[in-house]
């Protein structure tokens, strides 16, 4: 039976016909086998604007955030000091080689990340930068391809809905890139495919468990844009997230700590992503941005917790906003917690023998 993500043509926009968006982002993250690398934009009512040039910047801005993970042999080059930047152009126009990708805005966008520098994207037409930023992206996650899951909001007036399914057939076009448009019905344009969709059990069980639940409150807005992280290091999205591993950073008792590590469950087969664990030590800590307050995230959350606490992990939860108001509040309690998991596991060890 083909995945959901496996049933809208590739390369297309099409709409999701009577389904959630949010209970797609769930089943999203981790990135299952097989799937695109999927990037998300949460457009709202009234500030849609251009989505073209939003969608653009965008991609841009993750592309230089996922650097050098898309560019193979860049992760030894130390900075644009000396060689750097003629090594990096070099590299940049040995991978382009070997892809469609137009060749000068590799070396360009390279550099770029290489210097740490956001600007320059304008240098060349939106049909070259979609095009290389869409490969660039599935390149860092080692996908096939990018998909777009656009999460269209309610209150979309006629031009609104036009301008986001024309942004979407240009992406798609231009771009290479898959585009998913799911939520509010898209009322006032017929020219965008609707694929219907059979999800799997354990998606529809999740929503009707998410009708009984109320979840927090928050004024955080949630980001525009978002990209999956990628294992083994923060968030590159999320400033929660880097001030917290700063913290953590000089501490010789917060060594073997993983971010964003995938844990295949015993249970039911589950696949979980931990935002950062300690595997030694069954500790999970979880950084809740504002996407953690919706209805379907939430009851996910309760459900990952149960599921992970069952199976002798300790799970802690942090918002965004603990985490950056107090970061040592933070360390400090991450330290009470494994230190009283090492001594509960030392006196274990020493009973058996």
């Amino acid at each position: 039976m083909a995945r959901w993500w496996e049933v809208p043509p590739p390369s297309r926009a099409s709409y999701l016909a009577g389904v959630d968006p949010e209970l797609l982002a769930v089943d999203l993250d981790p990135l299952p086998d097989g799937a695109p690398a999927v990037v998300q934009f949460h457009p709202t009512a009234g500030t849609v604007g251009d989505p073209v040039d939003v969608l653009l910047g965008e991609l841009d801005r993750a592309a230089l955030a996922l650097f050098p993970a898309w560019l193979p042999g860049a992760e030894h080059l130390e900075g644009p000091q000396g060689y750097g930047v003629p090594a990096v152009r070099a590299l940049a126009a040995e991978a382009a080689s070997r892809s469609r990708t137009f060749g000068p805005f590799l070396a360009d966008l390279a550099e770029r990340a290489l210097r740490g520098r956001a600007s320059g994207r304008l240098r060349f037409p939106a049909e070259v930068r979609a095009a290389g930023l869409a490969r660039v992206v599935a390149d860092a996650y080692g996908r096939d391809g990018t998909a777009l899951l656009v999460h269209v909001p309610t209150g979309l007036g006629p031009a609104s809905q036009a301008s986001l399914t024309h942004a979407a057939e240009w992406l798609a076009h231009c771009g290479r890139l898959t585009v998913w448009l799911a939520g509010a019905p898209l009322d006032t344009v017929d020219r965008i495919r609707p694929v219907p969709l059979i999800l799997p059990p354990h998606l529809t069980g999740l929503a009707a468990q998410a009708q009984h639940l109320d979840p927090p409150t928050g004024t955080e807005p949630v980001p525009v844009f978002t990209f999956p992280p990628l294992s083994g290091q923060p968030r590159h999205d999320s400033a929660a997230e880097s001030t917290l591993e700063r913290a953590l950073a000089p501490h010789e008792w917060a060594r073997d700590r993983r971010w964003n590590h995938t844990y295949d469950g015993p249970l039911l087969g589950l696949t979980y992503r931990l935002d950062l664990c300690w595997p030694a030590d069954g500790v999970v800590v979880e950084v809740d941005g504002p996407e953690h307050r919706q209805p379907l995230r939430f009851a996910d959350d309760r459900q990952r917790d149960v599921h992970l606490q069952l199976h002798g992990h300790d799970v802690l939860r942090f918002t965004n906003d603990q985490v950056l108001a107090d970061p040592g509040a933070v360390v400090e309690k991450l330290r009470q917690l494994l230190h009283q998991r090492r001594s509960v596991k030392e006196r274990i060890a020493h009973a058996e023998h």
